[in-house]
């Protein structure tokens, strides 16, 4: 497994702790400092059955600057939304968690997080 986290974030290090309490494996990807590359987005979103604006912080300041909440939400636009979350990573929600089976959650809940060691 592995879990993308913004340390700041008090999600993330709930998240944390769970897998710890539960000795799971797993590395940390601190994604603000080892930013996740376009391809890298769209794997996750892959795994995760999502689209761009699905993991997309649209209440940060940058989305507000990028006027997020008035883009296009269609295919013809999902490079615009996957290119701005990998200029801007502090768009992307979090924590992210890449399961064994191939697949991720948005572990914001520890029934998420949860969902994700099961698997």
């Amino acid at each position: 497994m592995e879990i993308w986290i913004n340390p700041a974030c008090s999600k993330c290090r709930s998240a944390i702790s769970l897998l710890d309490a539960e000795g799971a494996e797993y590395t940390v990807r601190r994604y603000l400092e080892d930013v996740p590359s376009p391809d890298e987005i769209r794997a996750v979103l892959e795994r995760l059955g999502l689209e761009p604006w699905d993991i997309t912080r649209t209440g940060e300041a940058v989305a507000k600057e990028l006027e997020l909440k008035d883009w296009p939400r269609d295919e013809t636009n999902r490079d615009r939304w996957v290119e701005a979350l990998a200029a801007h990573p502090k768009l992307i929600q979090r924590p992210i968690i890449t399961a064994e089976d191939g697949t991720a959650v948005v572990g914001r809940t520890e029934e998420a997080v949860r969902d994700a060691m099961s698997r």
